[in-house]
C-alpha cells in the first residue's frame, strides 16, 4: 500500500475557453461573469479513473472541491485531511498540502497549473513526489504530466517503484502573460516520477529566427483561399502569419481574419463558434508552443472540443520552420476530451516552408 494525497485548485483553467489569462484573483469572477466552466473538477475525475493500481493505494484528500467531492465522484474510498474556513485559496493549498505530507502521504498529486504548482513547491519542497495533473491556463513547468491520464500512468509507475527525477517549477509573470507576454523565470523543483515519455518538458525559447518565420508566413498565406475563415493561434509564428496579410495579432489570443481582413480579435471559444456560424468554410492555423510540441491544450484552450469538432481534423493546418521541429520528438494534444485527443492523434503534415511538409506524429 502506498499513501497517496490529492489537491485540487477548483477555479484553475477556468479562463482558458473564454479568452482570459488564468483565474487569479479577479480573473475568476470575470470568468464566471463570461461563463466559463469548471475545468479542473473535470480533469481530477479523469486521472482519478484512469489509475489502474487503485487496489494498491491509500487515498487522502483536501476537503470538499479540493479533494473529496472529486473523490467520492470517482467511487474511490479516502480518508480527508485538514479542514477548509472558506472558499478555497492559494493559502489553503499551502497548508493543506503540508498536512497531507504529515498525516503519512508519500506523493502529491495536484489539479492546477504553474501558480498551484509555485504554492505546492511552496509548501512542501522536495520532502515528497508529485504527479501534476494539467488543469490551468498557464501550463509551462517540467512537472506536469501530459494530460490527465499521463499523471495517472506516472502514479501507477510510482506505486511500481519507479525511479523519481527533479524537474523545474517556473513563475510566470501574470501581468505580462495578460499583456500577452511569457516572461518566466525559475522558481524551484519538484520531485516527480520518472518518465520522459508521460511529462510534458519545460518552455523552451523558440529558436527560430525572424527571417525563418517571415519566409514561413509568407509560404502559408500563399495557400490561404477566399471566402474562408482562419483561425489563427497564438504565437510570434502565427504572429508573422499576420503580419504577412497585414493585419494586427494578439501573440497569446485567437485572431480571425478573412480575405486578409481582420474580423475577429483575441476571440473566446463563444465568440469563436459565433463565426463558425457566419462563415460555414473554416480553417485553423497553429504552431507548436514552446519546446513541448503542443499543438493543442497549452496557450490556445479557446479551440475547445466543439470549436475542433465543427472545423474538423482535415481543416486544421500547423506550421513550424524547421528549427523549431528539431527539438520537437513528437506534436501533442490536451484537449480536455479523451475521444477527441485520440481522433487528432495520428500522423499530420507540418508545413515548413514553400511547397516543404514534414510528416510528424500527433499524441
Amino acid at each position: 500500500m502506498r499513501t497517496v494525497g490529492l489537491i485540487v485548485n477548483p477555479v484553475a483553467g477556468m479562463g482558458g475557453s473564454v479568452g482570459l489569462k488564468g483565474t487569479d484573483g479577479e480573473m475568476y469572477e470575470q470568468a464566471l461573469a463570461k461563463g466559463a466552466k469548471p475545468v479542473s473538477p473535470i480533469r481530477s475525475r479523469e486521472f482519478l479513473d484512469n489509475v489502474t493500481r487503485q487496489d494498491d493505494i491509500r487515498l487522502l484528500v483536501a476537503p470538499g472541491p479540493m479533494g473529496a467531492d472529486h473523490a467520492a465522484a470517482a467511487g474511490i474510498e479516502y480518508g480527508i485531511v485538514g479542514r477548509l474556513p472558506g472558499p478555497p485559496s492559494a493559502d489553503d493549498t499551502k497548508r493543506l498540502a503540508r498536512e497531507l505530507v504529515d498525516a503519512g502521504a508519500e506523493i502529491l498529486a495536484f489539479a492546477g497549473g504553474d501558480g498551484t504548482a509555485r504554492d505546492i513547491a511552496d509548501a512542501i519542497d522536495e520532502t515528497i513526489p508529485v504527479v501534476a495533473i494539467p488543469s490551468g491556463v498557464k501550463v509551462y513547468s517540467a512537472v506536469f504530466s501530459y494530460n490527465p491520464r499521463a499523471a495517472a500512468a506516472l502514479l501507477d509507475a510510482f506505486v511500481d517503484g519507479s525511479d523519481v527525477s527533479e524537474e523545474e517549477v517556473l513563475d510566470i509573470d501574470e501581468d505580462a502573460f495578460r499583456q500577452g507576454r511569457v516572461d518566466s523565470r525559475h522558481y524551484g523543483f519538484l520531485l516527480v516520477p520518472e518518465d520522459d515519455r508521460l511529462l510534458q518538458g519545460g518552455k523552451e525559447s523558440s529558436s527560430s529566427s525572424a527571417e525563418a518565420r517571415e519566409d514561413l508566413a509568407a509560404a502559408v498565406v500563399e495557400q490561404f483561399e477566399p471566402s474562408t475563415l482562419y483561425l489563427l493561434g497564438s504565437g510570434t509564428t502565427m504572429r508573422s502569419v499576420a503580419e504577412e496579410l497585414g493585419t494586427d495579432k494578439t501573440l497569446l489570443g485567437i485572431d480571425a481574419v478573412v480575405d486578409g481582413r481582420l474580423v475577429g480579435s483575441d476571440l473566446d471559444e463563444r465568440a469563436i463558434l459565433k463565426l463558425l456560424e457566419t462563415y460555414p468554410r473554416a480553417r485553423i492555423v497553429v504552431t507548436p508552443l514552446g519546446g513541448n510540441g503542443f499543438i493543442f491544450g497549452r496557450g490556445n484552450k479557446q479551440f475547445m472540443a466543439e470549436v475542433l469538432r465543427k472545423v474538423g481534423r482535415e481543416n486544421i493546418t500547423v506550421i513550424a520552420d524547421r528549427a523549431k521541429l528539431l527539438a520537437i520528438k513528437n506534436l501533442h494534444v490536451d484537449t480536455g476530451d479523451a475521444d477527441l485527443d485520440a481522433a487528432l492523434s495520428g500522423y499530420i503534415e507540418v508545413l515548413v516552408g514553400r511547397d516543404h511538409v514534414k510528416t510528424m506524429a500527433v499524441e
